[in-house]
């Protein structure tokens, strides 16, 4: 039992990553208030985990009954992704701000909580399709218990890094984290490219192997 928690504890983590998920939320929440941050964080969090524990328990049927694959997953939330982080390069995300704050000052920042943040940073194609491997792997109720107690402990421990990333880019200065954003965003649409090259080349494998080549 301890090994395959430890074994479903490395692999979330890696795939779920709680410490690059802290300065890319930072990033996006520039200019919200601290409590809409803790309310981002926590809904980002929650709906993440939903969907997770949807994935783990139902989502190999679901699939298979709406005819979608992981692979179209990847190429989706990649597609997806890669138009924030080109946001998030260029300051479109900023401009759009102060557009809206000079209509109404009282506005609060745009709500990142479900995209991109819950789905896909946090439950994207690779922790979707991790749980799913990792449930249908385990065998009987215990083990598969197991498996959802080590997810539950990285998605906790995604909350927390979600909590303090902004009290951390606070102290770092808005200069430091403008140029910190800016970088965030590069890097962001190397994984989003990333995951729909990924999600195609399993596509274009597929279909050679079903073609017979």
């Amino acid at each position: 039992m301890i090994e395959l928690y430890v074994s479903a504890f490395i692999t979330f983590f890696v795939v779920i990553d709680p410490p690059g998920c802290a300065p890319i939320f930072a990033g996006l929440t520039t200019g919200a208030s601290a409590v809409h941050r803790r309310t981002m964080a926590v809904r980002a969090v929650l709906v993440a985990s939903a969907i997770l524990f949807g994935f783990a328990l139902f989502g190999e049927a679901l699939l298979k009954a709406l005819g979608i694959s992981l692979n179209a997953f990847r190429i989706a939330g990649g597609i997806m992704l890669f138009l924030i982080a080109l946001e998030m390069v260029f300051e479109k995300r900023t401009e759009r701000r102060e557009d809206r704050a000079e209509k109404i000052r009282a506005e609060e920042p745009a709500d990142i909580s479900i995209f991109p943040m819950a789905m896909p940073m946090i439950a994207g194609p690779g922790s979707i399709a991790s749980v799913m491997l990792l449930m249908s792997q385990s065998n009987g109720l215990a083990n598969s218990a197991v498996v959802l107690a080590a997810m539950a402990s990285i998605l906790a421990l995604t909350l927390l890094a979600l909590l303090i990333a902004g009290p951390i880019m606070r102290v770092v200065g808005a200069k430091i984290e403008a140029v910190v954003s800016r970088l965030l965003g590069v890097l962001l649409a190397a994984l989003a490219a990333q995951f729909v090259i990924d999600g195609l080349r399993a596509s274009f494998s597929a279909g050679a192997v079903l073609s017979g080549h």
